[in-house]
């Protein structure tokens, strides 16, 4: 429990030795984003996920099947403006190739553009039952398929922002050496525990405060986030983006080396 409990606090607080520098609690923060995002989309857009594309896959089938209260087109327009948003963000990431921080900020400032878009469009529509939320399921579907694709190429292990299934399996995989040395289990405890209290939260804004509310609190995150990584954007080990495919590489060429691939500074 020690090594948990520190493990989780170094993700929130990295020491200064960290291979990734700051972008663990930046990375928090988007989670947190995603599930605001998710609850926003689910409860006022006809139950619909921008960021949670397997649950949309998973709604199509449904709505295929003939069940109430789903729609094949909405959860369409969620998954094709995903894509579009991911293809945007590898794009970035190639442009920023050896700035990691650099690429987190502009991926941010981005998502914040496209989520102020969408807060425009929300204060001006009739209703989310009419056809005006079909803007509002692409504007944020672009930004999370954007956030998505930044954090894929961030390669920050276990915090991938949106996806929480590969960092459950990791979780639930090496229960035996839970809480023990080499164990990540406070960080992807972390991790859910994000996306949980960001979907409370958005469920929470949205059903008894105010739908404007629930757009304007990811944009405050987006746009501190965004700010922040640009703040502390400066050459470093950790700084540069990480090439997806060079740790294996590297290890098949001289398998003396040590650590994994996700442990070692880039």
């Amino acid at each position: 429990m020690h090594e948990t409990l520190r493990d989780a606090k170094n993700t929130l607080l990295p020491p200064r030795e960290d291979p990734h520098g700051p972008l663990p609690p930046l990375l928090i923060v988007l989670t947190v984003v995603t599930g605001l995002v998710d609850a926003l989309s689910y409860l006022e857009l006809g139950r619909v996920f921008v960021a949670n594309m397997t649950g949309n896959v998973v709604f199509t089938g449904f709505a295929l099947a003939g069940t109430p209260g789903l729609s094949v087109a909405a959860s369409m327009a969620a998954l094709a403006a995903f894509l579009v948003g991911a293809a945007a963000g590898g794009r970035l990431g190639a442009a920023f190739g050896n700035r990691r921080l650099r690429l987190l900020a502009i991926g941010c400032a981005l998502q914040a553009v496209l989520v102020a878009a969408a807060l425009v469009v929300a204060a001006v529509v009739s209703g989310p039952a009419t056809r005006e939320r079909y803007p509002l399921i692409v504007l944020l579907g672009l930004a999370m398929g954007l956030q998505n694709a930044v954090a894929r190429r961030l390669a920050v292990p276990d915090l991938t922002t949106t996806v929480l299934s590969q960092t459950l399996t990791g979780l639930a995989a090496d229960i035996r050496r839970f809480g023990g040395p080499g164990s990540r289990a406070g960080r992807r405890l972390l991790s859910a525990c994000a996306m949980a209290l960001g979907a409370f939260s958005g469920a929470t804004l949205v059903l008894h405060v105010h739908v404007l509310i629930a757009f304007a609190v990811p944009l405050v995150l987006l746009v501190g986030t965004a700010a922040f990584a640009y703040r502390l954007d400066r050459p470093a080990g950790w700084a540069e983006v990480r090439d997806e495919a060079a740790p294996d590489a590297r290890a098949d060429a001289d398998p003396q080396r040590g650590a994994p691939p996700d442990e070692k500074t880039v």
